[in-house]
């Protein structure tokens, strides 16, 4: 008997609807709350399509402590991964060459763009901009690399215009889904209801999407500009990474697994 098809959905807040100060990303934080319920049920749209569509769910928790979701507004069957793994794999830790795609829900522009008042690289205020072979990075960029290594493609993103709009320059056949577009310090969101549905139809039509598990290059130059000059010194102490100016060190890995682990160091 032929195995049920498995999607791994990696989460973040960020580019959640509504989501527009940090103070919504943090626990405690003014507006916390209702980002944690609007991104449960923005997963919970993306799990329903799987699982209508006669297919098995992992949901990852990627974001803060990684406790963001509410289990119980998710569909049943949906399984969630909640804590920290301490694997290279980050955000899609658990993910490996036995799932069929990778969805990613509530993902944002990355550090050194405009997109999003949350644009940021993993750490916002470690890293100012990250390149990876001369071109800004995201941690879509990053996640799918490593999803790459795995052997498994990105079928469908959701977030803000503009992390749609580069995933979309990265990976020409993904399924994507911006529920806000960002302006300065505003964001303008759809409705928390068409948000849901526009990523239930987006995932159910990526489900059937072909798209080819990306290619990765023989080498990644990553550049980190960094926000101070001691996390410079700091990074140094590591071999292979080279000082380019005051801010910014470049490591040249073999796989996403090592640039993940490196950029980890090099931020400290």
């Amino acid at each position: 008997m032929e195995q049920k098809k498995t999607y791994f959905i990696s989460a973040d807040i960020e580019g959640i609807t509504d989501v527009t100060d940090w103070c919504e990303t943090e626990p405690g934080g003014d507006g916390y709350d209702a980002a944690c319920e609007q991104m449960s049920r923005e997963v919970a749209a993306a799990c329903e399509a799987v699982l209508e569509a006669g297919y098995d769910v992992v949901v990852r928790d990627g974001h803060g402590n990684a406790r963001n979701i509410i289990h119980s507004m998710l569909p049943r069957g949906a399984r969630l991964m909640r804590g920290w793994a301490c694997h290279p794999g980050s955000m899609m830790a658990g993910l490996d060459e036995k799932y069929a795609g990778v969805i990613y829900i509530g993902y944002h522009a990355p550090a050194g763009s405009d997109g999003s008042p949350l644009a940021h690289t993993v750490e916002y205020d470690r890293i100012k901009w990250l390149n990876i072979n001369g071109r800004l990075a995201s941690e879509f960029t990053m996640n799918t690399l490593y999803a790459a290594e795995q052997g498994v493609a990105p079928v469908f993103i959701s977030g803000d215009k503009a992390i749609c709009d580069m995933a979309k320059e990265e990976v020409p056949q993904i399924i994507t889904a911006a529920v806000k577009d960002c302006r300065g310090n505003s964001t303008f969101n759809i409705h928390p209801d068409d948000a849901c549905q526009l990523i239930k139809e987006g995932v159910s039509k990526a489900l059937s999407t072909q798209v080819p598990v990306q290619k990765i290059p023989d080498e990644l130059v990553m550049d980190v500009c960094l926000c101070t000059h001691q996390q410079v010194r700091s990074a140094l102490a590591h071999p292979g990474v080279e000082k380019l100016d005051e801010f910014t060190v470049r490591y040249t890995a073999k796989t996403p697994t090592e640039l993940n682990i490196m950029r980890e160091l090099i931020m400290g």
